[in-house]
């Protein structure tokens, strides 16, 4: 089996596990066409999964896919139970990577997020260890534009991590509610830059930049959520390719996650190849291009679809953003993100950031041609820097940096 055939394979069966059960003969054979091979191989892998039952243990189906069972999901906390000195308010969300809970600090009296892990991905003993390295690492970032993470925790039933709990929208609600000026997607990807700087120079790497992992409070400042929650995922490192292909497609087809998150992966994670920091950069382009036009730059009815346009298509031609003509450095820097080939892309954030900050310059440039202000004003503008205060102090951002305050009023 080559590895182009086992990502057919597994990407055919993925997708079908998200459709009701009786329709699913139809989807692979629809998919399949005459292939019997392909067809073989992929009922023979839905067929262990359903004499597995709920609890998907069967060996040869676990050792072959591994995909991840929503069934396995730590059950709903009620409110008012205690995990450890947290005590639960309210459920605000569930996905493939667990639920996240509103709760309270009884300690130090502070709201914070409580993301419960699903214990299926957390009794590898090994992995979790791993993933707790790197959360730590990232909370040692103490960047303003990154999630702070309190505690990675366990009681005797429940493994969670305790963050900041952010008032605001994710940007994936934002963009549902309205289309972005210029001025705001300048304003919004500074921020994201400049937050992946930070993460890249202390060598993490989120791979899973998308707009659900976008935080933006009610005074404009911008939170990138989840760092190193995808890395607990991987159970080991990969040694071959296929190896490698079959860890990227577990960690992005998690079954409810599917679609929305294959939209934002890079070329080399849908080969399954190795990842660095120029992933986050191509799923950065790809949040930009969204948020200029309004739409992902890869389309497709299913996984496969998807796929495919993101290792051989290119996307459609950015010629006019939902609220106006398109900046040509800004289309210059949305083209070179999107570089299929890692090397032809921006080679660090840093330098996206600094193109970035430019191009904001000049848009307030040209604001202030089309809208004169005083010299005194401009210059006040220009030297006044935003104080952010976070849990550890104050700190101080470029000009700018987090002026959002519009998007709210």
């Amino acid at each position: 089996m080559t590895p182009i055939q086992w990502q057919q394979i597994k990407t055919i069966v993925q997708t079908a596990l998200e459709i009701e059960p009786e329709k699913r003969a139809r989807f692979v054979a629809e998919n399949c066409s005459d292939d019997k091979f392909l067809r073989g191989e992929v009922q023979s892998l839905l067929d262990s999964y359903e004499n597995a039952g709920e609890f998907i243990q069967t060996p040869a189906f676990v050792g072959k896919l591994q995909i991840l069972a929503t069934n396995n999901f730590t059950a709903k906390l009620i409110s008012g139970k205690r995990v450890g000195r947290y005590e639960i308010r309210s459920l605000i969300g569930k996905g493939g990577m667990g639920e996240v809970y509103l709760a309270e600090d009884l300690r130090l009296h502070r709201k914070v997020a409580l993301k419960v892990l699903p214990a299926d991905l957390v009794n590898d003993r090994e992995r979790l260890y791993r993933f707790e390295q790197e959360a730590q690492a990232a909370s040692a970032l103490n960047h303003p534009n990154i999630i702070t993470i309190y505690e990675i925790g366990e009681t005797d039933d429940t493994s969670f991590i305790a963050t900041e709990f952010i008032e605001g929208e994710t940007l994936h609600s934002l963009l549902k509610r309205q289309s972005l000026s210029l001025e705001l997607v300048s304003d919004i990807a500074v921020q994201i830059a400049s937050a992946l700087q930070a993460a890249h120079d202390a060598g993490i790497v989120h791979r899973d930049i998308k707009p659900e992992n976008v935080m933006i409070r009610p005074d404009g400042l911008v939170k990138i959520l989840d760092f190193g929650i995808a890395k607990l995922a991987e159970k080991h490192e990969p040694e071959s390719e296929s190896e490698a292909a079959t860890a990227a497609i577990r960690i992005k087809t998690t079954p409810g996650m599917i679609i929305g998150t294959a939209s934002y992966m890079s070329p080399e994670q849908a080969r399954g190849l190795a990842v660095d920091a120029r992933t986050d950069i191509w799923s950065f382009g790809v949040l930009l291009y969204e948020m200029i036009s309004g739409r992902v730059p890869f389309t497709g009815e299913t996984i496969t679809d998807i796929i495919v346009a993101i290792v051989e298509k290119e996307p459609p031609p950015l010629k006019n953003s939902m609220s106006g003509q398109i900046p040509a450095g800004l289309a210059r820097i949305i083209t070179k993100t999107l570089r299929k080939n890692p090397d032809e892309r921006f080679q660090t954030s840093g330098e996206i950031l600094v193109n970035l900050r430019q191009l904001r310059q000049k848009l307030e440039i040209e604001s202030q041609r089309q809208n004169p202000v005083t010299a005194e004003a401009r210059s006040e503008a220009a030297t006044r820097m935003t104080v952010v205060e976070t849990d550890d102090g104050f700190s101080t951002l470029p000009p700018g940096e987090t002026r959002l305050q519009h998007i709210f009023t």
